[in-house]
């Protein structure tokens, strides 16, 4: 890899790099919002009395919660470290 020093950046090109950190916030607030979803519906199925087999469901949810919880931060995380090196050209 080349040894680059970074340029100033002109006002259009800081904008833009801001929208792009801006954007990876964004999408790990939505990460998260859809895994509180899904463990509040996992609690409410698992909840459920009357259906033993709905419980299944129930702890799948809990389940698929977890799972985007930590794709969304592995997301943010990889994300973000590209956008500090300066290469965030090449996602």
């Amino acid at each position: 890899m080349e040894n680059q020093t970074e340029e100033p950046l002109i006002v259009r090109d800081f904008l833009a790099r801001q929208r792009t950190k801006l954007a990876n916030d964004r999408t790990l607030l939505s990460y998260v919002r859809t895994s509180l979803y899904f463990v509040v519906s996992g609690t409410a199925l698992i909840k459920v009395n009357d259906l033993e087999n709905v419980k299944d469901l129930g702890y799948l949810s809990f389940l698929i919660s977890i799972v985007l919880l930590v794709l969304g931060f592995i997301n943010f995380f990889r994300l973000k470290k590209k956008l500090q090196k300066g290469n965030y050209e090449k996602m």
